[in-house]
């Protein structure tokens, strides 16, 4: 262990200005509060905060952080509280150890839901000081370091995959390489044993082997951009066996096949000497076509710039290149702790102003629960990347495989709930369209757009999955409230009274329900029925035993009403509170039922659907409903048709042109059966209500090429 005095030297070589009593007073309040514990490889616990703040000073962090690593585990597993470390250590340090603390004392539902609300803690307290992720970076490095001590081999898979899958990108995301090299490679010999020793067992031969041509290509290298004028410092780097493993699968090739284990990299004094560096070797050696990237001109999210390229060099061989200037490896290497803070005399670093931290933030807002946060998050920040560009040039940066509706989300949440369209290059293409590198984006946008649940099938980033979750959640709520008040007031009308909030509040305690709209929400969703609550309010039917008259008797007349007691139903919005069946397609003009099913709301079913005697035992899963269409709505409702078709050229032309004509889109169309003679087609329609389906219905019995057409059931 590194004793107390060589740490602060350690702090001081690099910073001369540090706090030297705090980081003395830390290390003695770490050490006195972590007494006898000890970790599973026997060695006082002690040593991983010191391992901690040590890894700290590679970094060159302040003093804060420095305490922060020594203290991080105080409050969490030892007797000290969190007002302890603020007495002592003050504000600052308490924030950042707070930030770091795990939530360990809550109560929460299961091992994930604790992981995942520890990792959201994390996100807000990293958002007002980026140094809470150092630290917790740091200290994930160390435990990784000693985790081969850990005996419970899932536990160890457990911690090595949520290394894998969380804080390597996340250090990816902060640009530190070094550090997410480090953690990838060791959660890698722990998730894949086999590999890595086979990987690592290669390598060593390859250093035997090939020490020699490596001197070789350094040496020409050098030679060449000696030769061009280009000041440059030339070094050899062995590729870590992760990424060499990564790119195996990737590629789908064997280790003898890859080419670039070994990459070069060339160290300027400018940017001019960059591109001058390039063009050098690009000059004399052939480019691998496809292999050349500038992340100069196009930084990475985290402010990597570098030239990458391939080429055919020094003894015939494939190499990779990287070009850089000493800020830019120093960037590249340490990310923002590259250019920490106390540099300029500052104390913290506001999180918020990285674009990817801020992405996280809106994700947070939008899901649900940590869980749905965690998922969102593992989506936004493991995956490569694409970078395409607005109309003004704005540089926009998504995981490969991303859509419009991804950039549109991107841009702005409002943008996103309001996409109807997009421009690709100046061509309006499909919004599952696949965005690529050097894309312009122009999003078309409408106040009469709302987010489509059909978009959660292609979409690809975290925030606009969690966006679109949360429309489906709010408008799902808010149909559910509706159809559960209607449905009330409908078991109220038939039991003789009139439907009043009052009369619900007092039965929330006996149906468990905080608020009347939430036990309204509970009776549209078909979790509790309309009759339970009706049959609480009134037990037995008899209106005297409900107190302080909170029920009001509904008049006679009032009940035999024009109109009886049908609940009325509008468009309703796939997957939300009530639906159209898939076995009768109902259509405005239909008589309608709906049926009650528990957590999905109400389906519609037309009146003589065959489905409806599978419900004949549970007549209190019926509901009464009727259209309340208007008549100048431009809604659309899909009706189904079964036709069967000559088998001869035109037919189906014929087909679709006398649909066309008669204002209805298809929008499905499926053979189901072929013959010599005949083809029978289910087609998809849509249609404005039942007349103008058996318009269309009568329009393709007069053609010529159709031998039948009927509305399909079933």
């Amino acid at each position: 262990m590194i004793r107390q005095f060589e740490l602060v030297e350690r702090v001081k070589s690099y910073d001369p200005g540090a706090d030297e009593d705090l980081l003395n007073r830390a290390y003695v309040f770490s050490m006195k509060a972590h007494g006898s514990q000890s970790r599973a490889s026997g060695d006082p616990y002690f040593s991983h905060p010191l391992g901690v703040a040590e890894i700290l000073t590679r970094l060159k962090l302040d003093s804060a952080s420095i305490a922060t690593g020594l203290l991080h585990d105080t409050v969490e597993d030892t007797e000290a509280t969190l007002e302890q470390v603020q007495n002592v250590f003050g504000k600052e340090v308490a924030q950042l150890v707070d930030g770091v603390t795990k939530l360990s004392r809550l109560e929460l539902q299961s091992d994930n839901t604790k992981h995942a609300e520890n990792f959201r803690k994390l996100v807000l307290a990293m958002s007002n000081d980026i140094r809470v992720l150092l630290v917790k970076l740091a200290d994930r490095l160390h435990n990784m370091q000693t985790l081969h001590f850990i005996k419970n081999a899932d536990k160890r898979r457990r911690i090595a995959a949520e290394t894998m899958e969380i804080y390597a990108p996340l250090a990816e995301r902060m640009g530190m390489h070094q550090l997410k090299d480090e953690l990838e490679n060791l959660a890698f010999a722990e998730l894949n044993p086999d590999a890595y020793q086979s990987i690592m067992q290669r390598l060593s031969y390859l250093r035997e082997q090939g020490a020699d041509i490596s001197n070789k290509i350094i040496v020409e290298l050098s030679k060449t951009l000696k030769e061009a004028d280009v000041a440059a410092e030339v070094s050899g780097r062995e590729k870590t066996p992760f990424s060499i493993w990564r790119k195996m699968q990737k590629k789908r090739m064997e280790f003898e096949q890859l080419s670039d284990i070994m990459a070069f990299r060339v160290m300027v004094k400018d940017i001019g000497q960059c591109y001058q560096a390039l063009g050098a070797l690009h000059g004399k050696y052939s480019m691998i076509p496809g292999r050349f990237k500038d992340y100069i001109s196009t930084p990475k999210p985290n402010n990597y710039q570098s030239l990458h390229t391939g080429i055919i060099g020094p003894q015939r061989m494939r190499i990779e290149v990287q070009i850089r200037t000493d800020n830019m490896h120093e960037i590249a290497e340490m990310g923002v702790a590259a250019h920490w803070g106390y540099k300029q005399g500052a104390t913290k670093i506001d999180g918020r102003q990285y674009r990817w931290l801020r992405e996280l933030l809106d994700i947070l807002e939008h899901a649900s629960g940590p869980e749905e946060f965690l998922e969102h998050t593992k989506l936004e920040m493991f995956q490569d990347q694409v970078f395409c560009f607005t109309p003004k040039g704005d540089l926009i940066a998504l995981p490969r495989g991303a859509t419009p509706v991804d950039f549109a989300y991107a841009v702005h949440s409002q943008v996103g709930d309001t996409c109807v369209g997009a421009k690709i290059n100046g061509r309006i293409m499909p919004l599952r369209t696949e965005l690529q590198n050097g894309d312009q984006v122009a999003i078309v946008t409408s106040k009469a757009q709302t987010p489509s649940p059909a978009w959660e099938r292609f979409v690809v980033t975290g925030k606009a999955r969690a966006c679109i979750r949360r429309f489906i959640r709010t408008q799902q709520r808010a149909q559910y409230l509706e159809l559960g008040r209607a449905m009330l007031q409908k078991e109220f009308a038939h039991a003789g009274y009139e439907y009043t909030e009052k009369a619900v509040d007092g039965v929330l305690k006996k149906f468990k329900a905080e608020e009347i709209e939430d036990l309204v929400t509970q009776v549209g969703e078909g979790l509790v029925g309309a009759r339970e609550v009706v049959n609480a309010i009134f037990p037995g039917n008899k209106t005297q035993v409900v107190p302080n008259d909170k029920i009001v008797p509904l008049k006679r007349d009032t009940k035999k009403a024009k109109g009886g007691h049908a609940i009325p139903i509008r468009g309703l919005i796939p997957g939300m509170a009530m639906h159209f069946a898939g076995c009768c397609h109902p259509l405005p003009g239909d008589r309608i039922v709906g049926i009650v099913t528990t957590g999905k709301g109400v389906t519609i079913h037309t009146i003589d659907c065959e489905t409806l005697e599978s419900f004949a035992d549970t007549p209190e899963r019926w509901l009464d409903v009727a259209w309340d269409q208007d008549k100048n709505s431009a809604e659309q409702h899909t009706g189904r048709l079964d036709v069967v078709i000559a088998n001869q050229p035109g037919s189906l032309g014929s087909l679709t042109t006398v649909i066309g004509k008669n204002q209805g889109n298809i929008s499905n169309l499926k053979i189901i059966n072929r013959s010599i003679d005949f083809f029978e087609i289910i087609v998809d329609v849509e249609v404005k209500d039942l007349k103008h389906l058996s318009n269309i219905i009568a329009a393709l019995r007069a053609t010529p090429s159709v031998n039948s057409v009927d509305r399909a059931r079933g």
